[in-house]
């Protein structure tokens, strides 16, 4: 997907002139041409309708798009013509706190199309998601996600997780072995105590997570970013107003995820997982959820764990080195489907 990685560098250079940034929201047109790269890569949108209100948006095959039709008859048509499909391996990618699915994966998605079936979803209060129920907690993003994959009739997945996804992914594989067959998580952790949340608040120098994953200001996003990466790059104000207008909508209902996201010590314990392979993949500077932190968790998830870091990134690591991350990505993937086939180069 060498034309999907072209397009992404092209949109990520500064233009070097405040006039022109100023007529358009730069983050809105990364966006518009990111939705257009994963259509390119054969992925659609699909939104997926459950109970209480609630629906789910995502980017899945072309191939798999489901046609919501009544009778019996329909169905059984439906049902004939999956059988027919070509089969490849599901690979569900699920997004953090500050992007939504396809933002956060952008780098990821043309390197796993050809070989695997992606889905980007976007967790509720992200993207097009949305839901009437009042329960906020990753197990219940975790529920509607498995209720979404089967009504996407997909029935076993590798899940790959970052940060917030990563808390969500690790309850999605513990309520739900039977559709997650192995886990790969980046910057994250399997319950955010209230211990390890002062730690983080503390390191960081913020008075909370909120203030920190859901800024208000120019000030907040640059702080954001600054704590994320191992490089400090420079962007222009533009960029940090326009990303703060497009990503942080629906305030009120992130700030109650993340006051639900926070446990006390004494309710959190180590998820009993079943699958017999995961990945801890990181980025070996991160400030946000540290090495210490990361050798812990494989320490109490056992010897089914593999960590491995990645050098010069930080939090966001597969977006700081996509090369990298992919490679490490493709080679656990190529474990479990063997039949696959896949290259260990780093293609994007």
């Amino acid at each position: 997907m060498a034309s999907y990685q072209g397009a992404l560098n092209g949109v990520t250079k500064e233009t070097g002139h405040d006039t022109v940034a100023e007529m358009m929201n730069w983050v809105e047109v990364q966006k518009t041409l990111l939705h257009w790269l994963a259509r390119r890569a054969g992925l659609r949108q699909q939104t997926v309708e459950l109970e209480s209100g609630t629906i789910m948006n995502f980017w899945v095959p072309k191939a798999k798009v489901i046609t919501m039709k009544k009778g019996s008859a329909c169905n059984s048509r439906e049902k004939e013509e999956e059988k027919k499909k070509k089969k490849k391996p599901a690979v569900v990618l699920v997004h953090g706190f500050a992007m939504d699915g396809i933002m956060t994966w952008q780098f990821q998605v043309g390197s796993l199309v050809d070989r695997y079936d992606v889905y980007v979803p976007d967790l509720l209060f992200f993207g097009g998601s949305a839901t009437e129920t009042p329960d906020r907690s990753p197990a219940y993003q975790a529920d509607c996600l498995a209720a979404a994959l089967g009504r996407l009739r997909v029935r076993r997945c590798t899940v790959v997780g970052f940060s917030y996804g990563g808390v969500v992914s690790f309850k999605l594989a513990e309520r739900w072995p039977d559709l997650v067959s192995s886990l790969v998580v980046s910057g994250s952790t399997f319950a955010m105590t209230d211990s390890l949340s002062s730690t983080i608040v503390k390191r960081l120098g913020v008075s909370s997570l909120a203030e920190f994953l859901l800024p208000v200001s120019v000030k907040g996003v640059k702080a954001l970013f600054s704590a994320a990466t191992y490089r400090k790059l420079w962007f222009p104000n533009c960029f940090h107003r326009d990303f703060l207008e497009v990503m942080f909508t629906n305030r009120k209902e992130r700030a109650e995820m993340l006051e639900a996201l926070v446990i006390s010590n004494q309710e959190a314990s180590v998820p009993q997982l079943q699958q017999e392979r995961i990945l801890l993949l990181w980025g070996e500077s991160d400030n946000i959820f540290n090495l210490e932190l990361v050798k812990n968790i494989k320490a109490q998830l056992g010897e089914k764990v593999t960590l491995k870091t990645i050098e010069n990134a930080g939090h966001l690591v597969h977006l700081e080195r996509p090369c990298v991350y992919n490679r490490c990505l493709k080679e656990f993937l190529v474990l479990i489907h063997p039949e696959v086939g896949q290259s260990l180069h780093p293609h994007l």
